[in-house]
């Protein structure tokens, strides 16, 4: 199953995303989406996508002659001791956001201190999460989140991770042999959501795509039951396109 780049890949939308944040800050009294597309350099039409959706975020607010001023979101999310428990609920409403709109179990997850972590989820009675039947700290090679944090890494850190987690057989799809699983992570292209199709467990599917903001290492991910494996390629896209609020709200 083939996936599209996607060109406005997170990392990407959130570089521009802060360059328009950063110009919209420098002006109190409001600015022009004209000047903003001057100052940035960013194409008006790329330039009104991501207003939308900095608007949206409530990153930025509009006055009432059409310009552009920061919004409540912001001094909030960098707001000292209050931004870490900020952070994580304005993350977790994001995620009950995404799982409603794809219709997926959607899950955050870090490479921290050489370990997987599922740091926040969104799941309910018609979009259960993935049955933990193999501890996921275990299972990185075979799981879209593990190998999304995985292509992250560079070979030093891969084959550390890997001496230390075993490329075991989980199903009759994992890829066990270490040689072909970095000829796999090494020709993923970053705007490509990491795809496992029953590697993890049988019955499931999965999607993943990076979230790295400064050196945190990370992913957003959604998992389907196998017989809703016809819309993984819709989810999936859907999954890189709300990746970059996501990012923007960690990288601020």
């Amino acid at each position: 199953m083939a996936l599209r780049p996607d060109p406005t890949a997170p990392f990407h939308s959130v570089q521009y995303a802060l360059r328009v944040l950063e110009t919209v800050a420098k002006y109190t009294g409001g600015v022009s989406e004209a000047q903003i597309s001057r100052e940035t350099g960013l194409p008006r039409g790329h330039l009104a996508h991501l207003l939308q959706m900095l608007r949206h975020e409530e990153y930025v607010e509009r006055t009432a002659d059409g310009g552009y001023v920061t919004g409540d979101a912001v001094p909030l999310l960098t707001a000292g001791r209050d931004r870490t428990k900020a952070l994580e609920a304005r993350l977790q409403r994001s995620l009950t956001v995404l799982r409603d709109t794809v219709g997926a179990a959607v899950y955050l997850s870090s490479y921290v201190d050489g370990e997987i972590r599922i740091t926040q989820y969104a799941d309910g009675p018609r979009t259960p999460k993935v049955n933990e039947w193999v501890d996921f700290r275990s299972a990185a090679h075979a799981m879209a989140a593990g190998k999304c944090l995985l292509t992250q890494l560079d070979h030093d850190d891969r084959r550390d991770h890997l001496a230390r987690h075993r490329t075991a057989r989980l199903t009759s799809r994992t890829i066990t042999s270490e040689k072909l699983l970095f000829r796999k992570l090494d020709a993923q292209p970053a705007s490509v959501p990491v795809l496992d199709l029953q590697e993890y467990a049988l019955g499931t599917v999965c999607a993943a795509v990076p979230i790295t903001a400064g050196r945190a290492v990370g992913s957003l991910a959604l998992s389907l039951p196998l017989e809703h494996a016809h819309r993984l390629r819709q989810a999936a896209e859907a999954l890189n396109r709300h990746a970059a609020p996501m990012l923007l709200s960690m990288a601020l």
